[in-house]
């Protein structure tokens, strides 16, 4: 949202580009600022999704073969997880000076920065495809969970920046909406291009294999970001936006905004109920193939097809939520809602899972990616109206760190459960935190800070046109100031 500091005029699009322009007052003083919407922000956000879809797909390949990986280098159970787990430990430590980058240098440099940490760790794996080199493998990783860091804050950021007061939503769906299809291409795509073989060279060739076509197709995408993805548009699409410009370099700290955002309850209470329920998703997603291969043994490649399914549902929960919320602007009520569907297919999930039908599972697991995927944008988007005018890019990096630090202690106990009592003991003990997280959510106040600048503009845009019409509109003129 906000561009604090000096910032490069960003390139203009051509004049094909550009519509629906408008003057809306900016401030006090009778001053103007014009907004307008480019047809360049679907290409940009479309190719966020392409770049942070590459970046996903990497965290879960290893997770959905995890018997496998551990067959083929000779690592226990626990170190396979660690390839998920890495993606969620990296982020901890690292989301400060990220964020602090997104707000001083902005999109572009954020982009690039992902999208080169991504292409490199692709082509390390493709140099560790042999048993002894498991090492390399999770060196491989961590380069790719560091760029993970640099994508997960940026979905409500661009969507801020590029799009309407309509449309963020959405955009901000269609941002998530990469982040998932990779997880769901992850879960599918591995079962297939590695099978579960006894021969080592064979296996080594297959994961070659994988680990090439991930690095060719990152690098496609790192170029098509160099030459394409662009800062900002010349001209802020929103007032909330042309207002955030409007903040001088020495009226900004970065410091002082993290401390404001934590002494915002409302704020902090997302960030605890955000990171229990997606905290969850993760922890069922890295150990889906344990508690699928559990009861179903031999069905490596259905437990892929589990997790598309639990993926495209969320998916579709994705962007029925954010074009809800940009009608509606429900942001509460919505995510409280969603928030207890989704302790409710998991709780159906878990008593379903250990009953011999493959079918019922693949109708649970969609039905718990419905909800607890779709809740994934409407996280996002709350926070950016509880916090607004801070930076998205950091409301969104502590909504994350508590989704990472959730996750990692939910991975390693529902594990280590799964262990010693079973699938089932597992999953309920992510249903009582899944309750907690609903419960944490009835309690937040809804303040939507960034709809009432909007609607503020709005209002003062009507008064300020009517009070200088001559043509007979001083009663209109008198009716709107009373309004406003």
């Amino acid at each position: 949202m906000t561009e604090n500091g000096p910032h490069p005029a960003a390139k203009a699009p051509d004049a094909a580009e550009q519509i629906e322009c408008s003057s809306i007052p900016n401030g006090s003083g009778g001053s103007t600022a014009n907004t307008r919407l480019y047809k360049r922000r679907w290409a940009i956000v479309f190719l966020f999704s392409v770049y942070s879809l590459s970046n996903a797909y990497q965290w879960i390949q290893y997770g959905i073969i995890s018997n496998i990986i551990m067959k083929f280098y000779n690592v226990e159970l626990f170190a396979v997880d660690w390839l998920s787990m890495i993606y969620m430990l990296t982020y901890i430590p690292f989301i400060f000076p990220v964020t602090w980058l997104l707000d001083k240098k902005g999109l572009r440099v954020t982009a690039l920065m992902a999208n080169a940490l991504n292409c490199a760790g692709t082509w390390i794996k493709v140099a560790s495809a042999r048993p002894d080199l498991f090492g390399v493998t999770m060196l491989g990783q961590f380069a790719s969970s560091l760029s993970q860091v640099f994508i997960l804050g940026m979905p409500s950021r661009l969507a801020s920046v590029w799009f309407g007061a309509d449309e963020v939503s959405t955009a901000c769906s269609i941002g998530v909406f990469g982040n998932q299809m990779g997880i769901a291409i992850g879960f599918l795509i591995p079962p297939i291009l590695v099978p579960n073989v006894d021969d080592v060279n064979e296996l080594a060739y297959h994961i070659k294999i994988m680990f090439y076509i991930s690095a060719g197709v990152a690098t496609v995408i790192f170029v098509l970001v160099v030459i394409v993805f662009q800062e900002r548009p010349e001209i802020p699409p929103t007032q909330a936006q042309a207002q955030a410009r409007s903040i001088l370099p020495d009226e900004y700290s970065y410091t002082a905004s993290i401390l404001r955002l934590l002494r915002n309850k409302p704020f902090m209470l997302l960030v605890v109920s955000y990171g229990l329920n997606v905290g969850c998703f993760y922890a069922v997603s890295t150990l889906l193939n344990r508690m699928i291969i559990e009861h179903y043994p031999g069905e490596e490649v259905n437990a892929g097809r589990i997790g598309l399914t639990i993926v495209i549902a969320g998916m579709v929960g994705s962007l029925i939520c954010g074009i809800w919320l940009d009608k509606t602007k429900t942001y509460k009520q919505t995510t409280f809602i969603v928030y207890i569907l989704s302790l409710v297919a998991m709780l159906v999930y878990a008593f379903t899972l250990n009953q011999g039908h493959l079918w019922v599972v693949f109708l649970t697991a969609g039905l718990l990616g419905l909800f607890m995927t779709g809740y994934l944008p409407l996280g996002f988007e709350f926070a950016v109206e509880l916090t607004y005018p801070e930076s998205e890019g950091t409301s969104s990096g502590l909504l994350n760190c508590s989704a990472q630090i959730f996750g990692i202690i939910f991975t390693i106990s529902q594990g280590k459960i799964i262990d010693k009592w079973g699938t089932l003991a597992g999953n309920i003990f992510l249903s009582i935190f899944l309750l907690i997280g609903t419960i944490i959510t009835g309690l937040i106040k809804s303040d939507l800070r960034r709809q009432k600048a909007n609607l503020q503009a709005e209002v003062q845009t009507v008064s300020s046109t009517g009070s200088v019409q001559d043509y007979g509109a001083t009663a209109s003129g008198s009716h709107w100031q009373r309004q406003s």
